[in-house]
């Protein structure tokens, strides 16, 4: 099975930019390609989609164990002739999510990629850190990202000097892709960016080793597919999906699809009212971005409104939380009506709050969790409540216990995003509500 984990040094050496001219490259060999991202990331799967033109999968090693990640790692690369993971972060950093931890427990071969703007020896040393950090690296080489192609010789010396291989360098492009707050700005607000990933594609052609990326293979994933209980009644899955509300796996979409949920989509920005449904997906992204047009979309508010009040079931998670709540300040300090679903409003606080991955603890009986169960959740938010909500407690290693998020029957709300993955019974209790919602309201159609 030919695949490569291609990670960096940290956040911002440019493997982005370099993976999606890897992947842009291979489609362009008539390479059927198949993406993934390591860690909970919602924004370079985009990109990694408007590549492939394919979905694009995540690989978490915190909500994951072996046997889930390599049935995920299977059945996304099916049909595929290659298999392309980017990293997280740097290549050791976050734990079981790590990109180091997901190289070492499904057998992929790691390549680093190092942002060589200002260095030249150094180089070498951060090449030698980085392979002898760890005894089970799983480092196959090195790609310099930015490196002057005077120093070309020079790294591939140091290459051969430290028995490492050099995959080759990208260098300095005006096709990067460029970042805001929570990472990326989305594949989706680049102009010409056709254009520039088919220049990326190119300057890989030239510049990187591709025929030695293919050459690199691990064994079959071992994972068998996850028992899946599948609904009897309609359940028709309304799912937030637009500029402002775009950070969603496609695992969870799928796995309701694979217990016999539809899922359709629906912009909180563009459309008047919610399609019929049985449940809503409210996911995060950029709300706060678009506060002022969301609140001027009033018939979609009460629309909103009007679900909560019958009982449909709804999960809400980080931006799609603020859009409930009574108000959202935007980037400029306005406030803008939301939902109203929610107490309070949200604003931003200037920096990352409660960064990470943490476990939820239920405090009560509600959609997802019985008291006293967890989840695994991921948080990653510049924007918060001052009425955060107490149902449930939010345990995060090195950090006090905190309350946090909202729980009810019908509702789960709070900036932990669930990967359904990681605990199936959270999907199907919310796909068994969705269905006993549509039974109460004449909506069930058994046997179709």
């Amino acid at each position: 099975m030919r695949r490569c984990l291609i990670a960096g040094t940290g956040s911002g050496c440019g493997k982005t930019t370099v993976v999606c001219g890897i992947m842009q490259a291979m489609k362009d060999r008539g390479l059927r390609v198949s993406a993934f991202k390591c860690g909970p990331d919602y924004i370079d799967p985009m990109f990694h989609r408007r590549v492939t033109g394919t979905a694009a999968y995540n690989l978490d090693g915190f909500f994951c164990d072996d046997e889930r990640l390599g049935f995920l790692l299977a059945e996304g690369s099916r049909g595929a002739d290659v298999s392309v993971i980017e990293g997280v972060m740097g290549y050791y950093d976050g734990g079981e999510g790590s990109a180091h931890s997901l190289a070492r427990r499904t057998g992929t071969g790691a390549v680093i990629v190092i942002d060589c703007r200002g260095m030249m020896d150094s180089i070498g040393a951060v090449m030698k850190g980085f392979l002898t950090y760890r005894e089970e690296s799983c480092i196959e080489g090195f790609i310099f990202s930015r490196l002057p192609g005077r120093l070309l010789p020079e790294v591939k010396r140091l290459c051969e000097e430290l028995g490492t291989v050099c995959y080759g360098h990208m260098p300095v492009t005006e096709a990067v892709i460029e970042s805001r707050h929570l990472g990326l700005v989305t594949a989706g607000e680049i102009e010409g960016l056709r254009e520039k990933l088919s220049e990326l594609g190119r300057l890989a052609q030239e510049n990187i080793d591709i025929d030695g990326l293919l050459r690199l293979t691990g064994g079959d994933p071992e994972g068998k597919a996850p028992e899946i209980k599948r609904t009897e009644g309609r359940v028709r899955i309304a799912v937030a999906r637009d500029r402002a509300f775009c950070f969603i796996y496609e695992e969870n979409l799928r796995l309701l699809e694979k217990m016999g949920c539809e899922t359709v989509f629906f912009s909180p920005l563009e459309d008047r009212e919610l399609p019929e449904c049985e449940g809503i997906l409210l996911y995060g992204g950029y709300p706060e971005l678009y506060a002022q047009w969301l609140t001027l979309n009033e018939r979609m508010l009460r629309s909103i409104r009007s679900a909560a009040a019958r009982g449909v079931p709804i999960i809400a998670e980080c931006g799609g939380a603020m859009y409930l709540r009574e108000w959202l300040e935007d980037p400029q300090g306005r406030r803008c009506e939301m939902a109203g679903v929610l107490p309070g409003g949200s604003r931003s606080m200037g920096r990352l709050t409660n960064f990470g991955y943490a476990e939820l603890r239920a405090e009560s009986d509600g959609l997802l969790l019985k008291k006293g169960e967890t989840v695994k959740i991921h948080e990653f938010h510049y924007w918060d409540s001052e009425m955060a909500g107490s149902d449930f407690t939010a345990i995060k290693k090195g950090r006090e216990p905190r309350r946090c998020g909202y729980h009810t029957p019908n509702l789960y709300a709070g900036f932990g995003h669930i990967y359904f993955y990681s605990d199936i019974k959270t999907a199907e209790r919310f796909v068994a509500a969705c269905a006993a919602y549509g039974e109460r309201n004449g909506n069930s159609s058994k046997g179709r």
